[in-house]
C-alpha cells in the first residue's frame, strides 16, 4: 500500500516496425491526437514526446519513427532518432502487429534491444483482427527470441486491454515528481503539430501517388481579434508531378486536404481556423542536409 501511494514518473520509448500502430496507441492512451496516423509506413518522421498524467504517475511516451532500412538521408535520421531514444528511457514498449509474421524487421529491432539492458514490454497490437487462439502462439514466438519483462496483447484501435498495459508500464517507472503540468500532452509546439496534421491528410488522400516526399511548414499562425486563428502553411514535395497531384484538378485535392486538416486543427486549438495552404517543390529535399535542418530534422553534417 505504501509503495502504491508513491508517485512515479518516467520515460517510455514506443518502438516497432513501421505501421504497427505506435502512433494510434499513444493517441488513444493520452486521449488526444498528437502523433499523426496513416496506413503508410514511416509516417512518423520526428521523435514526438507525449505525456499521460494520472493521479499516481506521469508517463512520458516517446513516439519514434519506425525502425527500417533507410533509403535516403531522411530515413537515416529517422532510424537514428528511433535507436537513440532507447538509451534515454526507463523502459521500452516493443509494439508488434498481430496480423504480420515475425520477419527481418523484428529481428533487427530485437538485436538492438539486446544492447539496451532496459526493461522491454512486448505489446501485441491489432488483437481485434485475429482469432483468440492465435494470440498465444504469437507471444510464444517472440518470447523464445527475447526475455521480455512483460507481454500485453492489445487493440489500440478498439481500446482493448489498455488499462492492463498501463499497469504493466507503471511497474518500471521510478519514483519521482510530476515533470510536466497536468494539462500538457506534448512538448511539441502547436505550429509543429499543425504542420503534422496537414501532412497526415496529404498521406491519407494521395495514397501511393505521393510517397513520403512530403514535408509541411507552418509559416504563419496568428489569432485575429475575433478569436479565429489564421494559419498559412506550405506543403513541400520533391517533383512538379507531385505538386500537381496534391493540388488536383481545379484545386480539388488541396481543398479536401485543407478541409480535413482544418477539422483536426480546430479540435486541437479549440478555435475556428482559417487555413491557407500553398504547395512548393524542393527538389530531392530528403537527401539535402541543409533542407532537412530547416525542416527540423537533426541531421548531422
Amino acid at each position: 500500500m505504501e509503495q502504491n501511494a508513491k508517485h512515479r514518473s518516467g520515460f517510455i520509448a514506443v518502438i516497432g516496425r513501421p505501421n504497427v500502430g505506435k502512433s494510434t496507441l499513444i493517441n488513444t492512451l493520452i486521449g488526444q491526437k498528437i502523433a499523426i496516423m496513416s496506413d503508410k509506413p514511416q509516417t512518423t518522421q520526428n521523435r514526438i514526446l507525449c505525456i499521460l498524467t494520472e493521479p499516481d504517475a506521469q508517463i512520458v511516451f516517446l513516439d519514434t519513427p519506425g525502425i527500417h532500412k533507410p533509403k535516403h538521408k531522411l530515413g537515416e535520421y529517422m532510424v537514428k532518432a528511433a535507436e537513440g531514444t532507447l538509451k534515454e528511457v526507463d523502459a521500452i514498449l516493443f509494439v508488434v502487429d498481430a496480423t504480420e509474421k515475425m520477419g527481418p524487421g523484428e529481428y533487427y529491432i530485437l538485436e538492438r534491444l539486446q544492447a539496451t539492458r532496459k526493461p522491454v514490454i512486448l505489446v501485441v497490437n491489432k488483437l481485434d483482427l485475429i482469432e483468440k487462439e492465435q494470440v498465444l502462439p504469437i507471444i510464444s514466438r517472440y518470447a523464445d527470441k527475447y526475455p521480455f519483462v512483460g507481454v500485453v496483447p492489445i487493440s489500440a484501435k478498439a481500446e482493448t486491454n489498455l488499462d492492463s498495459l498501463l499497469t504493466e508500464v507503471k511497474k518500471y517507472l521510478p519514483e519521482g515528481p510530476q515533470y510536466y503540468p497536468e494539462d500538457m500532452v506534448t512538448d511539441q509546439p502547436e505550429r509543429l503539430i499543425v504542420a503534422e496534421l496537414i501532412r497526415e491528410k496529404v498521406l491519407q488522400l494521395t495514397r501511393d501517388e505521393v510517397p513520403h516526399a512530403v514535408a509541411v511548414e507552418t509559416d504563419e499562425m496568428t489569432t485575429r481579434p475575433n478569436g479565429d486563428v489564421y494559419i498559412r502553411a506550405t506543403i513541400y514535395v520533391e517533383r512538379d508531378s507531385q505538386k500537381g497531384i496534391i493540388i488536383g484538378a481545379k484545386g480539388a485535392m488541396l481543398k479536401e486536404i485543407g478541409a480535413l486538416a482544418r477539422k483536426d486543427i480546430e479540435a486541437l486549438l479549440g478555435s475556428r481556423v482559417f487555413l491557407d495552404l500553398w504547395v512548393k517543390v524542393k527538389k530531392d529535399w530528403r537527401n539535402r542536409e541543409g533542407v532537412l535542418h530547416n525542416f527540423g530534422f537533426g541531421v548531422e553534417s
